[in-house]
């Protein structure tokens, strides 16, 4: 007879628990929202073999297809895509083609056979043979020809912070390595290379991956801020910068925020 006057007592002890245990998870989130962590690890290194700084201002480049890590082959497009925006963002005083405007103009040029010959050598050589490079060149008015080669890309996630058989945090992680190559298309000579290696890593609620785009934007900043350039476009620069942080005297507060958070 006790158990079944204590029956009706369980349904709501189960939904005063569950109550609490939403509470508490709910007032953890609160707490510790704004201290989700964001790390990034990089490590760069670049050499200038002949390309002086005033070079791609006044010559131009153009993108030609990356080599890419095997699993990897499908993001090809988009790798170059994200490169070539951000130069455009970076470097506007660069004339560039981007990749489907460089294949365009070699196959309306009926160079598609040599093309692909060239990179079935390159993958063998590591060497852009110097007479289709210079057609190339030709065909898309850029002396200078880009090629990035993904190395390596991988994504992995955790969970961490356990809680009443709840998992509140999840640690992201990403790594890329990335090599960054301008040939020189008039003498088939590599002009300037670069490598980055970036690790990205965070503790978020969200459960989605770091995606591969916004790996690669990083990585596309860091190099493109190590190609050269010339003292007039580094003056331009910095005195963008310095506009952006000083905003004019009598400037809006608001204004003046936004511009130190561009």
């Amino acid at each position: 007879m006790r158990n079944n006057d204590m029956s009706h007592l369980r349904q709501p002890v189960r939904l005063l628990q569950w109550t609490l245990r939403a509470w508490l998870i709910a007032g953890v989130a609160l707490t510790v929202g704004g201290c989700s962590l964001n790390q990034k690890y990089s490590s760069s290194e670049h050499e200038s073999l002949s390309l002086a700084p005033q070079d791609l201002e006044e010559h131009g480049i153009a993108f030609i297809s990356p080599s890419m890590a095997i699993g990897n082959e499908e993001d090809r497009q988009t790798l170059a895509l994200v490169f070539s925006s951000t130069l455009h963002e970076e470097r506007p005083d660069i004339k560039y083609l981007s990749l489907p405007e460089t294949l365009g103009a070699i196959n309306r040029a009926g160079l598609a056979g040599d093309y692909r010959r060239m990179f079935d050598d390159y993958r063998h050589t590591g060497i852009f043979e110097m007479e289709t490079l210079r057609k190339v060149g030709d065909v898309t008015d850029a002396r200078y020809l880009v090629q990035l080669k993904l190395a390596s890309f991988s994504q992995q996630t955790r969970g961490r912070y356990s809680m009443l058989g709840f998992k509140l945090f999840h640690t992201k992680n990403a790594n890329i390595r990335l090599f960054f190559q301008v040939w020189d298309a008039e003498n088939g000579t590599i002009a300037w290379e670069g490598v980055e290696e970036l690790n990205l890593a965070m503790d978020t609620f969200n459960e989605r991956d770091i995606t591969f785009t916004t790996v690669v934007e990083e990585t596309a900043r860091n190099l493109i801020a190590l190609l050269p350039k010339s003292e007039e476009v580094t003056a331009e620069r910095d005195a963008d910068d310095t506009e952006a942080v000083d905003p004019p005297r009598g400037a809006s507060p608001v204004l003046a925020n936004k511009a130190k958070e561009l």
